[in-house]
């Protein structure tokens, strides 16, 4: 049996990452007692989503059983792309738990960044692939020559002193690791998303493509008003998926860790699924923002963020409540919602291609089989 590549985050688990979700909860309430006491200094980034919901009510639920525990600074980050919604509902929260959760907005807005940077496509990993492949300005073809090499690693050695300074872009491109052996299977390379590659080079793209929006609306914000405390607190899920579902330098696969620069990070909801989330929900009665409940999504964030395959859905379910934030959305991100409606309709084509191809294979054994039997 072939052996498939795991990250971390699936393979080193802590045990109650396993539990049900009423032991899993309560496990939980017990670990953010016990890193609040340690870590008395505590931030906090409340999005206004379901996530930032129940994390809230587990944050304060334990500072409601132990009373001595330090209250927690709680931090709304406005890119300036947020439904009314969104902003509406972290006031409610506010008032809700009798805590202050500050607005703060970031240096350099949505607008600006995207039009200095690009915008993103399909996801953050793959907006930063393609970013660094239309800088560096590699041709595809190089993954084409690493896959007919019959020795790959020394094929990989070739390309990287022919295209220095490019180890990210060759892996991406190529589908390996740094070592040249092949990793077709993981989020970091091309083709995690079917025929991409091929897609990009019959149909190059015509605006810059990257992610730092994010980097600049959300996380360097969030570097400024978070660098003063001991322990940084957020509410990432592994189940979420991309980004948050691959190992980083400060070690994503635990839900606590200690950064290099001697912060701690504590992403208490690490191991809860979305049926854990749910049962949270129901059993503690947890209302979401209108978004969720009035508009019917089921995810929130920067409104209308390319990164989410159901982003022009979304914006028309938002449309009839707030059309102003849908326009807005459109004016930024429009051109990457169209070509990903372009690489949708590729990929079907080329599945329904090969399905094709597969049946008519498979029509002719069956032939031959009937022909064999009549002689």
């Amino acid at each position: 049996m072939k052996e498939t590549y795991k990250s971390r985050v699936y393979t080193e688990r802590p045990d109650y990452a396993d539990f049900n979700a009423p032991e899993k909860f309560q496990a939980i309430t017990g670990i953010i007692m016990t890193h609040l006491r340690q870590h008395p200094k505590a931030i906090c980034s409340y999005s206004g989503g379901a996530d930032s919901d129940i994390m809230i009510d587990l944050i304060e639920k334990a500072r409601k059983i132990v009373p001595s525990l330090p209250p927690v600074k709680y931090v709304f980050f406005n890119t300036g792309l947020e439904m009314k919604a969104t902003k509406d509902h972290v006031r409610e929260a506010a008032e809700k738990y009798g805590v202050e959760i500050e607005e703060c907005r970031p240096k350099i807005g949505i607008v600006q960044a995207s039009r200095t940077f690009g915008i993103p496509f399909v996801s953050k990993i793959m907006s930063a692939g393609l970013e660094g492949w239309q800088k560096k300005n590699i041709p595809l073809s190089i993954a084409e020559e690493y896959e007919r090499a019959e020795d790959k690693p020394a094929k990989r050695k070739e390309l990287k002193e022919r295209y220095p300074k490019c180890e990210s872009v060759i892996n991406f491109l190529c589908c390996c690791n740094s070592s040249g052996e092949p990793r077709p299977d993981i989020q970091l390379v091309i083709n995690s998303s079917k025929y991409m590659r091929d897609f990009i080079g019959e149909n190059p793209p015509d605006f810059q493509i990257s992610a730092r929006c994010c980097d600049y609306c959300k996380k360097q914000a969030a570097y400024t008003v978070q660098k003063n405390y001991e322990m940084i607190i957020t509410g990432e899920r592994r189940d979420e998926g991309g980004m948050r579902s691959v190992p980083r330098k400060d070690n994503t696969a635990l839900c606590f860790t200690e950064t290099s620069n001697g912060q701690y990070r504590f992403r208490p909801l690490y191991y809860v699924s979305d049926k854990d989330k749910e049962w949270y929900r129901e059993r503690f009665g947890i209302r979401y923002s209108d978004a969720y409940e009035v508009y019917g999504l089921t995810r929130t964030g920067c409104c209308g963020c390319p990164i989410s395959h159901k982003a022009v859905d979304d914006l028309k379910k938002i449309q009839p409540y707030e059309p102003n934030v849908v326009k807005a959305a459109w004016n930024i991100f429009g051109k990457s919602y169209e070509y990903r409606e372009k690489y949708n309709e590729y990929k079907q084509k080329r599945m329904n291609k090969e399905k094709e191809m597969s049946a008519n294979i498979d029509g002719q054994m069956h032939l031959e089989d009937f022909l064999g039997v009549t002689q």
